[in-house]
């Protein structure tokens, strides 16, 4: 049997699982299908990547989203651990290479999107190599009755029959009703697969619903007072999006609008200024988001309520992947409900439908609106408790972490403390903080990448609270893989060892 906490500790620095996965990884080492629901944050991808590790083949994931693969292949060829993306981002000659690269074996994982499955080029690789196991991320996509269906989805199953032996199937999704539980199920073909929900519940999340009577000037008030800080702001609308950016700008923050109506090119300079710290807001319709692996997000804010529970949850949660403190704020207006009746009911998606069923489809949307109505309007219902309702699983509050069991009013936000959940860490030392801070900027810029792929906050703090003398030491930091250390050990060492250590709160 693998030694799965020998891989975790080598490649991702930590000691222990979270919530659910070690039995999900248990599971698919030894050979059962897997069909997991877990929130975003939950840490879904070490889940089929561990596997992977240990597998003697390759491993395919199967996603939609580009910025995904391209986040993910980054973040393992950053630990040592060859992989590879096929995409649409990719030129013809850089697609021929990467297959052939893949035929001599030359990758451990490979992320693909769907439509690329049954290519003549991919075909023949999958037909021809050892394929251990196949990872479905984003698995809602393949129910009509998903928030974001996919009918390329539906082909997956045809390319694991032409495979010479069937892979493991682990399908993942951050939401799913039982509808959909049953839908990916079904059209993934997944044989008597284990079944988790990990909880839904993320305890470093605030969540918070207002009503302001300036929307406006509530978004300026927070965001003067997370002036360090990244944050998203969803808009309903490309000229909500517009007017949010713009009036942040002209207050001099560094804002960035993400829609359709910006082209590619446009919309992938302003998220690569989002990943690399450069702007520290963006601001953007739903369109954005998905697969962005940005850990350090300390703020969602949601200009509009969003039409479904699942939606809201997906979004808000890209605050705080990491652990840390971090708020999900939603601003309720009564239009808001009028505008989403309105969408549901026009709305080009599921065109496949019959008349029939899409009355029926219609019908679920405008319920799960009235949930998400009853969150976004609730006076004494602790939010935590609404949201984990939604999703089957029961809470007992006070959570006092929402603005109902803080006592907040919705209606006015004038004496709200803007300040995410308390760290348990209040040990760190935030001068020798700031320094390691630079020390990590400056080898993100010499690396070229984001400053959380050198090292997370979380492990950046744990530094500064703990002061470690000597790699052994440092080895024990959450977060500090083997080849973290060899590569940036002794650099972050140094900082702390010039630093004047009497001012260092030893454990």
């Amino acid at each position: 049997m693998a030694d799965i906490y020998g891989i975790l500790k080598k490649y991702y620095g930590y000691t222990f699982f979270r919530r659910g996965q070690e039995k999900i990884i248990r599971n698919i080492l030894d050979g059962n299908d897997i069909c997991a629901v877990m929130p975003t944050g939950a840490g879904k991808s070490i889940c089929y990547q561990i596997p992977a590790i240990a597998f003697d083949g390759i491993t395919i994931v199967v996603s939609p989203l580009i910025s995904l693969m391209q986040d993910q292949v980054r973040s393992l060829i950053s630990m040592g651990i060859r992989a590879a993306y096929l995409n649409s981002s990719l030129t013809l000659r850089q697609m021929d290479m990467a297959i052939r690269n893949a035929k001599k074996g030359l990758y451990k994982i490979i992320y693909v999107a769907p439509e690329r499955l049954k290519t003549d080029s991919f075909a023949d690789f999958a037909a021809n190599n050892n394929i251990s196991l196949i990872a479905v991320d984003e698995a809602h996509c393949i129910s009509q009755w998903g928030h974001d269906f996919r009918p390329s989805y539906m082909e997956i199953s045809d390319f694991v029959s032409m495979l010479p032996k069937r892979p493991v199937i682990a399908a993942f999704t951050a939401t799913a009703t039982e509808r959909v539980k049953r839908d990916i199920k079904k059209y993934l073909g997944l044989n008597s697969p284990y079944t988790v929900t990990t909880g839904f519940d993320r305890e470093n999340l605030y969540f918070g619903t207002y009503k302001p009577i300036d929307k406006m000037k509530f978004i300026l008030d927070y965001v003067s007072s997370h002036k360090e800080n990244s944050g998203i702001i969803y808009c309903s609308t490309r000229r909500g999006v517009d007017t949010v950016a713009d009036m942040l700008s002209e207050n001099g923050y560094s804002a960035l609008p993400y829609h359709a109506g910006m082209t590619d090119g446009e919309r992938a300079f302003n998220q690569g200024e989002f990943i690399y710290d450069r702007a520290k807001i963006i601001v953007a319709t739903s369109a954005f988001g998905m697969g962005i692996n940005k850990p350090n997000v300390r703020y969602v804010i949601h200009n509009n309520m969003p039409q479904n529970m699942e939606e809201y949850y997906q979004q808000a949660g890209r605050a705080g992947r990491d652990g840390e403190p971090s708020d999900c704020i939603l601003l309720y207006s009564g239009k808001d409900v009028k505008i989403n009746e309105f969408l549901i009911k026009n709305s080009s998606k599921n065109q496949s439908l019959s008349e029939n069923e899409r009355n029926v489809h219609i019908k679920s949307e405008l319920e799960k609106l009235k949930m998400m109505t009853f969150y976004s309007t609730s006076k004494t219902v602790c939010l935590r408790k609404r949201i984990l309702g939604y999703f089957g699983e029961s809470f007992i509050p006070p959570c006092g972490n929402c603005s109902i069991c803080r006592r907040e009013s919705r209606d006015s936000y004038s004496h709200i403390v803007f300040k995410s959940g308390t760290d348990k860490r209040p040990l760190v030392d935030e001068i020798l903080l700031e320094r390691l801070n630079k020390k990590r900027k400056t080898l993100a810029l010499a690396a070229g990448v984001p400053d959380f792929a050198i090292l997370g906050d979380s492990a950046l703090k744990e530094i500064a609270a703990y002061c470690p003398q000597s790699i052994a030491q440092l080895s024990k930091i959450s977060g500090m893989s083997e080849l973290k250390i060899r590569r940036y050990g002794y650099e972050f060492l140094n900082v702390v060892k010039e630093y004047n250590n009497k001012h260092c709160v030893r454990s």
